[in-house]
């Protein structure tokens, strides 16, 4: 199946918030807090929540990392995984000037597929799709981050090109657990 990355709209919020209900989160690290926080915005007011998702001005509200730590938001945007139907997300963030990140950000690119289309190569083709836009930013390389047992994700971005350059301890915002930073040259 080939997928595209789409840009929120509203057309796209029942199939979004019925991946929701499912039990899927766009969030790998606030799965259920960003869960609720995503209804209750897509509820409370359907077009600031897709107008939300794509920021590159970093115009929107700081960030509430999960110790509660409050940072400045980084411009980036959210795109959907696109069947016909969410398959998932993938979001790109980036320091205007520098590929560098701060050290509270885990990395450049994020992802999550809804359960139930894992395994037919949609975060593949999604995080390709997503470093061509991340080369078009100007950006020379990304950083992506990885849990050590996460060995499918692992897959993801190394068929993606993306070389394991250190293990790590996350910032103490993310409760201080050992990760795999990797990188893509573009």
């Amino acid at each position: 199946m080939t997928i595209q990355l789409a840009k929120p709209a509203l057309e796209h919020l029942p199939s979004y918030v019925d991946a929701l209900r499912r039990g899927w989160s766009p969030d790998n690290v606030r799965l259920e807090i960003t869960t609720r926080q995503h209804l209750a915005a897509i509820d409370a007011d359907p077009v600031a929540f897709v107008e939300s998702l794509d920021d590159p001005e970093a115009k929107g509200a700081p960030i509430t990392l999960p110790d509660g730590t409050i940072v400045p938001r980084l411009p980036g945007y959210s795109r959907f995984i696109w069947d016909g139907e969410v398959a998932g997300s993938i979001g790109l963030r980036w320091q205007e000037g520098t590929s560098a990140l701060p050290s509270h950000v885990l990395g450049h690119i994020g992802y999550a597929v809804v359960p139930w289309k894992r395994g037919r190569g949609y975060a593949t083709q999604a995080l390709a799709l997503m470093l061509g836009e991340a080369r078009a930013r100007g950006l020379d390389y990304v950083e992506i981050t990885a849990q050590p047992d996460n060995i499918v994700s692992q897959k993801v971005i190394t068929a993606n090109g993306g070389v394991l350059v250190e293990r790590f301890w996350q910032d103490p915002a993310y409760g201080r657990v050992e990760g795999l930073r990797f990188r893509v040259d573009l």
